[in-house]
C-alpha cells in the first residue's frame, strides 16, 4: 500500500512542501517548491497568504499524512541578534508551523513533527548537518539527478523522508500481541 507525505519547512515568508510517494518504506519524489508571501505584508496577511496557499496545495496533492518541523531556538551565541532576535525568529516559526497544523485539522489529515536535529540525523546520519549535506542526502534518497532547490523545498522532502524512517523505526520496535 503507498502513501503520500507531504512534508512542511515552515516560515512566515518561504514555506517549502516536499510530497513524496512511500511504497515499501522507499520513498519517490512527486512534487516540491516553495509558498512565498510578500515581506512587505503585516505577519497576519503573510500568514492568511500561506494559510490559503496550503489549503490549495492540499486540495491538489491529496497527502495521507503531512510532516512538519518544529522551530528551533538557538540559546548559543549572539549572532545575528542574539538570543533575543532568535526567539522572536522561533516564534514566527511557530506561527506558521500552527499554519499547517489548521490546514492539516482542516484536511482531517494525520500530523508527525520533527526536530530540526531529527530531520538532519534521519537524512544525513548526523543532527549537525549543513544544509547542503541534507540538500545532497534528500538527492540520492529519492533518486534525483541533483540536489533539490531551494533549500526550503529540500528542507521539507527531508522532513517528509524523516516521516518514513520514523514509522519505519515504528513498525519494527512493534510488538505483536
Amino acid at each position: 500500500m503507498s502513501q503520500r507525505v507531504l512534508g512542511i519547512d515552515p516560515g512566515t515568508q518561504h514555506m517549502g512542501y516536499g510530497l513524496i510517494e512511500v511504497e515499501n518504506w522507499e520513498g519517490r519524489y512527486l512534487a516540491a517548491g516553495v509558498l512565498n508571501a510578500k515581506k512587505s505584508l503585516s505577519i497576519g496577511e503573510r500568514l492568511h497568504n500561506i494559510h490559503a496557499e496550503l489549503l490549495q496545495l492540499v486540495e491538489l496533492l491529496h497527502p495521507d499524512v503531512i510532516a512538519v518541523e518544529e522551530p528551533f531556538v538557538p540559546v548559543q551565541g549572539a549572532a545575528r541578534g542574539g538570543l533575543r532576535a532568535n526567539v522572536r525568529s522561533a516564534i514566527a516559526v511557530g506561527q506558521a508551523q500552527a499554519v499547517a497544523l489548521i490546514v492539516a485539522a482542516h484536511y482531517n489529515l494525520p500530523v508527525f513533527r520533527y526536530a530540526p536535529a531529527q530531520v538532519k540525523s534521519a537524512v544525513s546520519g548526523y543532527g549537525q548537518g549543513s544544509k547542503d549535506q541534507v540538500a545532497t542526502m534528500v538527492g540520492l534518497l529519492l533518486n534525483l539527478s541533483k540536489p533539490p532547490e531551494p533549500a526550503d523545498a529540500s528542507d521539507a522532502l527531508a522532513v517528509a523522508l524523516c516521516y518514513v524512517q520514523q514509522e519505519r523505526m515504528n513498525s519494527l520496535t512493534r510488538t505483536s500481541p
